[in-house]
């Protein structure tokens, strides 16, 4: 990483690098038994899925499991990773997957120009807020999944002392992961609970080894991804993914800014990640689940064919309108919300809204909303809303006058 002392009003790009390496090396297409159902396609075997089959001493991934039948639960950076390459796609589904997806936010920096700084986990993790604190404004990336304990505390800790975030993905905030304090290139994943894992921690073997806390997901902690970028895991599927359909709020004068240069109701209808910015794993607006009451749905995904499927908190048990057509729950919401001390969040709430900003040249409307969000909030000063809002404020208080 450079240029840690940079101005207040720098940007910065979070790579996702415990996501990374929950992923490392995954072998979904050729051991996962669910994958097919879930993609509703055959796989697509590239050369690079080639090398990791015949290559076992690479080690796998916390979605794959050892030869007999236990869960991988530790991975590792001091190995190759082969499947952390630029034009690598997941041979499951067939899509640029973590980091070649987030490569496409890098070159969106490039490409619009901004002075940028790259931060990944292990300084989150190890530096906490301190990490974070000197940029003004803060862009993660489309698969921001696994987060130790210290990492959500450091993200916490920075929106509520004035910083501003956009959450680029999905699937956000939403598992529990460690690292070894003298050893930090390891991580720790135990999967417990719910049917949305890839193996089940055997009895006895819930809890980390590395802090003793419980693994899982971190809404078993009552720590809601809602409420801290204002959406978080609705489910997920692989068909085709569909656009945002500007909602009531962003109509508003105070939140013009947010979509201002945008024609029409109808944002992103095209991207690499299967043609559309809202799909694949998606994000959504609740309020029982910590979405904060001041947060604005800017627009919403809907439409999302069958093999979308919500995830198992959204209900008790599975049933007969659990899947996209019938299911409202599985929209991506795209949020924003004015935060404590000046700070402010904007979430996707889509893993292929970061894949549709390369289309045409980067000259779209996706690539225009996150100038938009970006130029606004690496602006010193009042957010444009701030300034609208208390505008009101006083033209209320002086009609009540007399």
């Amino acid at each position: 990483m450079s240029g840690r002392a940079c101005q207040r009003d720098a940007s910065l790009s979070s790579f996702s690098t415990a996501t990374y390496l929950a992923y490392a090396n995954e072998r979904f297409a050729t051991d996962g038994h669910i994958v097919q159902p879930m993609a509703g396609q055959p796989p697509t075997i590239g050369e690079v899925d080639i090398e990791i089959y015949e290559n076992p001493e690479f080690g796998g991934g916390c979605y794959d499991s050892h030869a007999d039948g236990a869960g991988i639960c530790y991975s590792s950076y001091h190995r190759p990773m082969v499947n952390m390459r630029p034009k690598y796609r997941m041979a499951a589904f067939d899509l640029p997957w973590n980091f070649p997806a987030d490569l496409s936010i890098l070159a969106w920096l490039e490409n619009k120009g901004y002075d940028y700084d790259v931060l990944t986990d292990e300084d989150v993790h190890l530096e906490g807020v301190a990490a974070m604190a000197p940029y003004a404004c803060i862009l993660n990336c489309t698969h921001p999944e696994y987060h130790s304990e210290r990492m959500l505390d450091a993200h916490e800790d920075y929106i509520a002392g004035g910083g501003r975030f956009i959450c680029m993905g999905a699937n956000s905030f939403c598992c529990n992961v460690a690292f070894r304090d003298d050893e930090p290139w390891i991580l720790e994943c135990r999967k417990t609970g719910g049917h949305w894992i890839a193996w089940a921690a055997r009895p006895g073997e819930y809890h980390l080894a590395t802090t003793g806390q419980m693994g899982g997901i971190w809404t078993g902690f009552q720590r809601w991804g809602q409420k801290l970028v204002g959406n978080t895991f609705a489910g997920e599927g692989f068909a085709h993914s569909q656009p945002y359909r500007r909602m009531p709020d962003s109509y508003d004068p105070a939140l013009a800014w947010i979509t201002e240069g945008i024609e029409g109701e109808l944002i992103g209808e095209f991207g690499l990640g299967n043609g559309g910015a809202a799909g694949i794993e998606i994000d959504c607006y609740k309020l029982g689940f910590g979405t904060p009451p001041n947060t604005k749905i800017i627009a919403s995904s809907g439409g999302h064919p069958d093999n979308y499927i919500a995830h198992d908190e959204e209900g008790a048990h599975a049933h007969q309108g659990f899947s996209g057509t019938h299911n409202y729950i599985l929209r991506a919401d795209m949020v924003y919300f004015e935060a404590p001390n000046n700070g402010a969040v904007f979430a996707s709430g889509s893993i292929a809204f970061g894949m549709a900003l390369p289309i045409n040249g980067f000259e779209n409307n996706i690539s225009q909303l996150l100038s938009n969000v970006v130029d606004a909030f690496i602006e010193p000063g009042p957010l444009p809303s701030s300034a609208i809002n208390l505008k009101r404020k006083k033209m209320k208080a002086d009609s009540l006058i007399v």
